[in-house]
């Protein structure tokens, strides 16, 4: 079975750890929209995530960086008075360099993310979700501002009234994004903020349309009225949703099939606008939770 994820941060990389041994060829569309350069180098938090868990090193405990990493020039750079908003770790930095390096001798970032996961061992085939530069801008009462300096530096505290891709009509998918949503046998959303992590994914030139013609199964990331982590509430609000899983189906409506929710939203089991709507265990404290919830995702496609 070929199968493409498309992922953000955090619930999705749990997924994948259960997905990797499950099909024949995996390959992840990851969002770029949250990339930004820190102290000289490129950070592409949703590729570098989705690698490391992957992998098999990501720190479990934060689903970001690198499992046992030392901040030790992260913490010279404060010291030195370096405003390194972003806790960057040493192993994690090397990632970064090696990708900038990469991308100022003219490598693609498409091309420079292969030979990361490559030089990580990492069999599935990860893809940034285009090649054009896009970012995440938050609009809160204090002001617009980058996605990281919202959930980073202010811990995602602010009142969000709108956000927005700044560049995102200018992205469009890229050949190998275009050629694994063709050849595919379904497309798998996994549990990431559907606002912030997915849809602009979903906005990039190719994606949208491609969805349609595929089967396409989501799994919700809120349960009742709750986002499992992070601040897809806020931003679903802001954008007009209602934070619930319907909420998620709704942001997807025009080209899902199914939406898996957790086992204590079962009541909206059925169907909902046209699409399927099944319950299972959705929270994966484990990897062998993150296995079974993968089979139980592969089952419907």
């Amino acid at each position: 079975m070929e199968v493409v994820v498309l992922s953000g941060g955090t619930g999705t990389p749990k997924l994948l750890q259960g997905l990797k041994d499950l099909v024949d060829e995996l390959t992840v569309i990851v969002n770029t929209a949250e990339d930004i350069w820190i102290s000289g180098n490129k950070v592409c938090p949703d590729i570098d995530s989705v690698i490391y868990a992957l992998a098999g090193i990501i720190d479990d405990e934060r689903w970001w960086g690198i499992k046992g990493d030392t901040f030790v020039t992260h913490e010279r750079l404060r010291r030195l008075g370096w405003d390194e908003f972003m806790m960057i770790g040493d192993l994690d930095r090397a990632t970064h360099i090696f990708r900038s390096e990469l991308l100022r001798q003219g490598y693609t970032l498409t091309e420079a993310t292969r030979r990361l996961k490559n030089a990580f061992g990492v069999k599935a085939e990860v893809l940034p979700m285009c090649e054009e530069d896009v970012a995440t801008i938050v609009v809160t009462p204090q002001g617009e501002m980058h996605f990281q300096e919202f959930w980073v530096r202010l811990k995602g505290e602010p009142e969000v009234l709108d956000v927005y891709f700044k560049g995102i009509e200018n992205a469009k998918a890229t050949d190998d994004v275009i050629k694994a949503l063709e050849s595919c046998d379904g497309v798998v959303i996994g549990p990431s903020n559907p606002i912030t992590s997915v849809m602009p994914i979903l906005l990039v030139k190719g994606v949208r349309e491609r969805l349609r013609e595929r089967m396409v199964v989501a799994v919700s990331p809120i349960v009742g009225s709750r986002p499992v982590s992070g601040p897809a509430g806020k931003f679903m609000k802001a954008k007009g949703y209602e934070v619930s899983p319907l909420g998620v189906a709704d942001v997807y409506s025009d080209f899902l099939d199914i939406l898996v929710v957790d086992s204590s939203d079962s009541d909206l089991v059925g169907k909902y606008r046209g699409i399927k709507v099944v319950a299972t265990d959705t929270i994966m404290r484990s990897k062998e939770d993150a296995r079974r919830l993968g089979e139980f995702v592969l089952k419907l496609i």
